[in-house]
């Protein structure tokens, strides 16, 4: 038997790490609570994302879509939970759904050359991913099947006009898209990578 196949043949029956380094590394993520990397948001209740939504819808019927925009991205609410961040997601994506295709790209860019434009554009993008989600759990899937009501009169009724759900995520869907081409032509590919690696979410 030759020298390498002793080594070999030692090597793989002794467990040679029995030791766990990361417990010996002071700047390893099993020595402290990865949490504290982060600053704590203030929580914010059910009642001011509710206010801060009618201040948009008051900006919204004044006609200046602007301004609901930057308000709805500039008081993201970081701190909430999810009832609460589900009620934000509602308000952007009304205040997206209300503005013309014509006013988007000129919109965004007076929004980009602002200070802080280019945060506002990045929060934007979160919730166009976050919208896009709910819109495609939305949509029923091809397999789906829906159970037929009955009348009580000998026949059967489906509820509601068929595909009906569908067509409404789906215009939600449309909308989202065009506004990430808008921001991706405005703010550049690296508004998304910036989008997908922030650890605030929305």
């Amino acid at each position: 038997m030759s020298i390498i196949q002793q080594v070999t043949t030692a090597s793989l029956t002794d467990n040679w790490r029995t030791i766990n380094i990361d417990a010996l590394d002071p700047e390893s993520s099993s020595n402290f609570d990865t949490s504290t990397l982060h600053p704590a948001f203030t929580p914010v209740s059910d009642n001011e994302v509710r206010t801060l939504g009618q201040q948009v819808r008051q900006l919204l019927r004044g006609g200046d879509a602007e301004g609901a925009l930057r308000g709805a991205l500039e008081m993201a609410p970081y701190g909430g939970n999810d009832a609460v961040k589900e009620v934000h997601l509602q308000t952007v994506t009304e205040v997206l759904q209300s503005i013309k295709a014509s006013e988007m790209t000129p919109m965004l860019q007076r929004i980009f050359k602002t200070e802080g434009g280019s945060d506002a554009l990045d929060v934007l993008m979160k919730y166009l991913y976050i919208g896009m989600a709910a819109s495609a759990k939305a949509s029923p899937s091809r397999g789906s099947t829906i159970s037929p009501q009955s009348t009580g009169a000998g026949f059967s009724q489906m509820g509601g006009r068929p595909g009906a759900q569908s067509e409404s995520s789906g215009a939600a869907m449309s909308v989202l898209l065009s506004w990430h081409e808008k921001v991706v032509e405005v703010a550049g590919l690296g508004c998304v990578g910036r989008c997908m690696t922030d650890w605030r979410k929305v």
